[in-house]
């Protein structure tokens, strides 16, 4: 995995998915695909596999680099999803997408539903339990599939019952590394491997911004970073705004990310953060000014 030095800090410049090295010279866009009835911000929007390919394919067209698509949704208090259910939901899209060029991650932490989409052409396994989950780490290790492994305090329906910690940059920190050495150690090579302190997942607001302020400790890490502020409450704490107004606040979340060393951004508002993201390029003599 090449690295470079900005600031001090070793940030990677590329990750490896089936194969495909994915160069990090510019943060990546990771659109959000939520084929759930439920997730906080577009739950139910795509309820049909007709609709949730359209979603896809407007994303691309806004510049979505990796497309992250996910069946059960892990926002507070979420209620499980059945693996047939799962299965259902995300496998069908995968297929229909994996002509499409780019690169497609599933939002998933059961390993049936790994496998199968790595199967029918995901590149990505994106697991919100960092692969914890009896067999997980063996559905990615026999493939050549990029993973993301995410911090989450608790499960899904409590993670946000008085979250505690002593030093949460940290504690974070010794987690993502441990899961790393977990995976190197079954044979998974860090330049697989991306790493998401899990914004919103078990954090206070003030957890949230401390790991955000101080993001640059995750990326001597040597993998990439991943971070997933879109729409998240923590915005809405600070602006006042209901979920679907937080398309600016979750711009301006996305672009101090970058600066901060993430290589991969999650989001729902795809071409906005875009425009963020050139207009902070072009600031750094970077991107094309026209």
């Amino acid at each position: 995995m090449k690295r470079d030095l900005r600031q001090g800090h070793h940030i990677a410049t590329e990750w490896t998915v089936r194969g495909r090295v994915l160069s990090l010279a510019r943060p990546l866009i990771m659109g959000i695909v939520n084929v759930t009835p439920d997730s906080f911000s577009d739950g139910g929007q795509h309820p049909t596999h007709g609709s949730a390919l359209a979603k896809a394919l407007r994303l691309v067209e806004e510049g979505a680099d990796i497309l992250d698509i996910g069946g059960e949704s892990t926002r507070p208090g979420a209620a499980d999803v059945t693996l047939d259910q799962e299965l259902e939901r995300v496998v069908p899209l995968v297929e229909s997408l994996a002509g499409e060029g780019v690169p497609l991650s599933v939002d998933t932490s059961k390993p049936e539903v790994m496998r199968a989409a790595i199967d029918a052409g995901a590149a990505i396994v994106n697991d919100v339990h960092a692969l914890q989950a009896p067999g997980a780490i063996d559905a990615v290790a026999g493939s050549d599939c990029g993973v993301v492994l995410m911090h989450m305090q608790g499960m899904p329906r409590t993670m946000q019952v008085a979250p505690r910690y002593e030093d949460v940059v940290a504690e974070v920190r010794v987690f993502l590394r441990e899961r790393l050495g977990a995976l190197e150690a079954s044979g998974v090579s860090a330049d697989r491997v991306a790493l998401d302190p899990g914004f919103g997942f078990g954090k206070t607001v003030e957890h949230n911004f401390t790991l955000l302020r101080e993001l640059q400790r995750f990326t001597s890490l040597g993998c990439p970073v991943v971070a997933g502020l879109s729409r998240k409450s923590m915005l809405g704490a600070v602006t006042g705004r209901a979920v679907d107004e937080r398309a600016t606040a979750s711009v301006v979340g996305a672009v101090l990310a970058a600066e901060r060393g993430a290589r991969v951004l999650r989001v729902h508002d795809v071409a906005a953060t875009r425009d963020g993201l050139r207009v902070w390029e072009a600031m750094q003599g970077q991107g094309d000014i026209r």
